[in-house]
């Protein structure tokens, strides 16, 4: 497995990212497609098996139970020094005033809850999941940077926002010498490529490293356009962020089966050797709920699409609506 720093830090991830959204007990929080504990713990073990170091998560995921389940395998399996764990604050954790957003009181007190869930003293990377817009930014900001100052967490990140949002905190956080965001968790791929125009040059331009979520469009690029899953029939948000581009969509899909079979490869191969050919991206955040995923995604990094191949898989693209913000 190849390892890449993270933006203009020095540290060393794994060139590709377990995202552990799928492993929280199903019966908790809004996923009912999520997998226990018991069927969760194979895919952390191959992960670092196949030479993973990177595994995301956040607080908001089946209730906390993805940051317990993830930590639970991890220190078992895996030295703590030679993992790069990865969570998040922004969403509901209970009802009620302060029980979600990115205000001082919610990320001092969510920091400590995830650790706690997590089984471990810091994190690597904090990440805001989401902007808040009723919190000012700079309350936002000082309080990740008291978080890397108690040692709670050694980096911090953000997630999908718009451009001009995450400049602005960028430059906020060096105006004042605060701790300054190294990473962006936004959302691309082939059926949505709207952060080529202003995100992804930022990103850039800034040194940002970017570690993009759902690169195989929940598992739409991987399947043809009128197959279904568990997850497709109840992902509620999923629909949202396709819900009106189903015309240009299906030929995105329909291109990337052609080069597919042309090369003999599944479909979820040449949809993350895409996105890995863009140069600013760091490591995919990939999902996996059969072990064929991970190996899936292990073999996307050998595979090399020519220009005329890029080309054919980007030609349907139309413009969409921006999704995924909030």
């Amino acid at each position: 497995m190849e390892t890449v720093r993270l933006g203009r830090t020095g540290l060393e991830v794994s060139r590709l990212c377990l995202g552990c959204m799928s492993y929280g007990e199903p019966q908790r929080g809004n996923h009912p497609w999520t997998l226990s504990e018991a069927q969760s713990r194979p895919f952390v073990r191959r992960a670092l098996e196949l030479g993973i170091n990177f595994f995301d998560t956040a607080n908001v995921y089946s209730d906390g139970t993805s940051e317990e389940i993830v930590g639970r395998v991890l220190k078992e399996h895996a030295r703590r020094d030679e993992i790069v764990i990865a969570t998040k604050v922004h969403g509901r954790m209970f009802k009620g005033p302060n029980g979600a957003g990115l205000s001082r009181k919610a990320i001092l007190s969510e920091i400590d809850h995830s650790l706690r869930r997590l089984g471990t003293d810091y994190v690597d990377l904090y990440q805001i999941h989401r902007w808040d817009p009723r919190t000012p930014i700079e309350e936002t900001l000082e309080a990740l940077h008291d978080v890397v100052r108690a040692g709670k967490a050694r980096y911090i990140g953000a997630s999908s926002m718009y451009a001009w949002q995450f400049a602005k905190a960028l430059y906020t956080a060096d105006r004042h010498g605060w701790t300054r965001f190294v990473s962006m968790q936004n959302y691309v791929n082939l059926l949505y490529r709207e952060e080529e125009r202003e995100m992804l040059p930022l990103c850039a331009a800034e040194g940002i490293g970017v570690i993009p979520w759902s690169p195989m469009a929940r598992g739409r690029l991987t399947r043809d356009w009128d197959e279904t899953s568990a997850r497709t029939e109840t992902d509620d948000f999923g629909r949202t962020l396709y819900a009106k581009t189903g015309e240009a969509d299906r030929k995105v899909v329909e291109a990337v089966a052609r080069v597919a079979a042309a090369r003999g490869v599944p479909r979820a191969q040449v949809a993350l050797a895409w996105v890995l050919a863009k140069p600013v991206v760091t490591a995919p955040i990939v999902g996996a709920t059969k072990l064929q995923h991970l190996d899936d995604a292990v073999a996307a990094l050998s595979l090399k699409l020519t220009a005329e191949e890029i080309a054919q898989l980007e030609a349907p693209y139309v413009p969409h609506a921006v999704v995924g913000h909030a």
